[in-house]
């Protein structure tokens, strides 16, 4: 096993809002697919050597504040992320927060489903 973490999802009550918020913030493209009744959005990532995710909506996913923490990679420029939480909709609940030597910086939001996320820079 070489990785932990095999998949996520963060739930989302309106798919189209939260695609919106988190290319935003983040800059990426999510492509959005559907399995069943849910609609989902992933995020981009190498199958080989990182592990994937995306936002979901359907029946069962109820965005959540308390729980499992996620944390998004933030690239180089935590502060650049951050800066563009506000007018995406969300809210930075722990400003930038550096970690020991060689560890990066972290912060949360509430984004725009109203789940808490990580943010993490190296």
């Amino acid at each position: 096993m070489n990785k932990t973490i095999a998949w996520f999802e963060i739930p989302a009550l309106d798919l189209d809002r939260a695609r919106a918020f988190y290319q935003n913030i983040l800059g990426a493209t999510l492509r959005e697919e559907s399995i069943g009744t849910n609609r989902l959005c992933v995020f981009p990532y190498d199958r080989q050597l990182a592990t994937g995710g995306c936002i979901i909506a359907g029946p069962g996913f109820e965005p959540s504040n308390a729980g499992v923490l996620v944390y998004l990679n933030a690239g180089d420029n935590l502060d650049g992320v951050l800066e563009r939480i506000h007018p995406s909709g969300g809210t930075i609940v722990m400003p930038r927060t550096t970690l020991p030597p060689g560890m990066g910086a972290i912060a949360w939001i509430i984004d725009s489903e109203g789940n808490r996320v990580g943010l993490h820079s190296a």
